[in-house]
């Protein structure tokens, strides 16, 4: 009730503006005056119905003259009484034949007028009064109070109509979304080709349900329309706008539907566009899958090629589709189109230069291969595995689990050390440097160095660990050990490890490293050792003083 009350509520607004506003020329245009200056047949205008046409001039008043000044005329003649009616009649005249409504000059017809029909001017006329006083007739019987009161309870039935129909078409859309959905997986099964599935059952039914919803939102508005129409045809001075309204309407629906009929050809060319570019991208992966797992070999293609290459192609293939099917699109031809595809173009090439540099340096490291996924890698300060690698940007997680993108630029620009790509086949060397005095054989250090590789967890035996002597300094000898690995993704744990059991092994031999050196001077120091691995009895030595016995003369 409270959508009738208020849509009723507006109806009497209008009702009464209508009523106490004074009354504007009764006409409704929908044509410029350059147009109607350029036609022969000027439409005559009245609640805006078209009552009869004006097809030649009289003396110096044009068609469009003349067509104004009759609707002036009908405008004067029904802001009076109703009785003018009965006084609506044709006058001959020499040269016219007239249509009066009782002292007033509505129109004269010619037999210029009546020639483009085929028709003499007195059966013009006759029929252009009839119209006429067709007309009239309805403006005053619906401004009159049996009309105004009809026009209202037909406004609140059609409105009761309307809300009825709502409801009833909420319910069955319901009713049949619910049965559609029953149907899944009963009814409605996937479509399947070869068996790939195409579309699967569930998304059948989710494009169903969602074709009934908008069947339902078409409806509604079709009901709304036709409401609207019914509703402002009822009353006098709204029936002009119901006119238009109508004329509105129709006039977009058909100018969609030949719109639409006229596109069917493009429709079609898109429609085969979007198949053979659909077909090329499925050959194309499923090659480019083949060449992945190895199924497939092409001369020297590496499988790691494959899906950056699939990219690439897939790319190429959409750009060449879009160029293809631009031409087709809907108002590609137009200005506004241009204008639109232009700035876009401006905006792309003056904002992704560096975006392109990235595309291009992605682009030739794909085929470049520095490095593969989950490689440990150093790129610039940057030491981590490499977690993604895309057209744009590389990422790289830490040791510390922080997670860094650098863009491909930078990434081809600068140099890249790969700890992982040998650590595969023949392995990794990892390499320690122990400094360790003169006063210890060398063969000891080298024993206990290749000890404490060998104990290292992920250190392999073949290839044996060794030892180079890399420098004789001042105070101490430098020993690197070297050892191998295949996984190079831990190569700070095994670091660790490896320095522990250093540590272990040369502090059990009772061997000093000597880093940072030492003097050889002991007297008075203690030694360097920890102090869970010295002797309980262990004290620091006290400094010793020799004697030289004085020479004899």
């Amino acid at each position: 009730m409270t959508y009738c009350q208020k849509l009723l509520r507006r109806l009497l607004g209008a009702l009464l503006v209508g009523v106490f506003v004074p009354t504007a020329p009764l006409t409704a245009q929908a044509v410029s005056e350059e147009a109607l200056a350029q036609s022969t047949a000027v439409p005559v205008r009245f609640r805006g119905e078209t009552l009869f046409e004006i097809n030649a001039p009289i003396g110096t008043l044009q068609p469009l003259e003349r067509a104004r000044a009759i609707e002036t005329r009908l405008a004067a003649i029904a802001a009076g009484a109703s009785d003018v009616l009965d006084a609506i009649a044709v006058v001959e005249r020499d040269q016219s034949s007239d249509v009066v409504a009782g002292e007033q000059l509505v129109l004269s017809v010619t037999d210029r007028d009546g020639a483009p029909l085929g028709r003499t001017r007195q059966q013009l006329a006759a029929d252009d009064a009839q119209r006429l006083q067709r007309a009239l007739r309805a403006e005053f019987s619906g401004r009159s109070l049996k009309g105004i009161s009809l026009g209202i309870v037909m406004t609140l039935l059609a409105t009761l109509a309307l809300i009825v129909a709502w409801r009833l078409l909420r319910r069955a859309i319901e009713r049949a979304v619910s049965e559609v959905q029953s149907w899944e997986s009963r009814r409605i099964r996937g479509i399947k080709v070869k068996g790939v599935e195409i579309m699967s059952a569930a998304r059948m039914t989710n494009t169903a349900t969602q074709s009934l919803g908008l069947l339902r939102w078409v409806l509604v508005a079709l009901a709304i329309v036709i409401y609207l129409e019914t509703v402002l045809a009822l009353f006098p001075w709204t029936r002009a706008a119901a006119i238009q309204f109508r004329e509105f309407v129709f006039t977009a629906l058909s100018t969609t539907t030949l719109a639409v009929v006229n596109y069917l050809p493009n429709i079609a060319y898109l429609a085969l566009i979007v198949v053979v570019l659909r077909f090329v991208l499925r050959v194309s992966g499923a090659l480019f899958d083949a060449l992945g797992t190895g199924a497939l070999r092409l001369g020297r293609f590496h499988p790691e090629w494959a899906a950056p290459s699939a990219k690439i192609v897939r790319f190429a293939v959409l750009v060449l589709g879009v160029l293809v099917a631009f031409p087709y699109l809907p108002g590609a031809e137009s200005p506004a189109f241009r204008g639109v595809s232009i700035f876009l173009g401006v905006l792309l090439s003056l904002g992704s230069s560096s975006a392109v540099s990235n595309v291009i340096a992605g682009i030739v490291m794909t085929y470049m291969m520095p490095f593969r996924m989950g490689d440990r890698v150093k790129i610039g300060e940057t030491v981590g595995d490499i977690v993604e690698a895309n057209m744009l940007v590389v990422r790289v997680r830490t040791i510390k689990n922080v997670e860094i993108t650098i863009p491909n630029a930078a990434v081809l620009s600068g140099h890249i050390l790969n700890y992982s790509a040998k650590a595969r086949d023949g392995g990794l060397i990892l390499h320690s440097t122990v400094t360790i005095g003169y006063d210890v054989p060398w063969r000891q250090v080298h024993e206990l160095l290749i000890g404490a590789a060998q104990k290292t967890t992920d250190i392999v035996a073949e290839p044996t660990p060794f030892v180079l002597q890399t420098s004789l300094d001042d105070f101490y000898v430098s020993y690197q050990i070297n050892a191998y690995t295949h996984q190079a993704n831990r190569m700070a744990v095994i670091y660790g490890e490896l320095h522990q059991h250093i540590q272990d092994a040369f502090a059990v031999a009772g061997v000093e490293i000597m880093s940072p050196h030492y003097r050889a001077m002991r007297d008075g120091n203690m030694v360097t050792l920890p102090s869970d691995q010295l002797p309980a009895d262990y004290s620091a030595p006290a400094f010793r003083v020799a004697t030289v016995p004085e020479a004899t003369t």
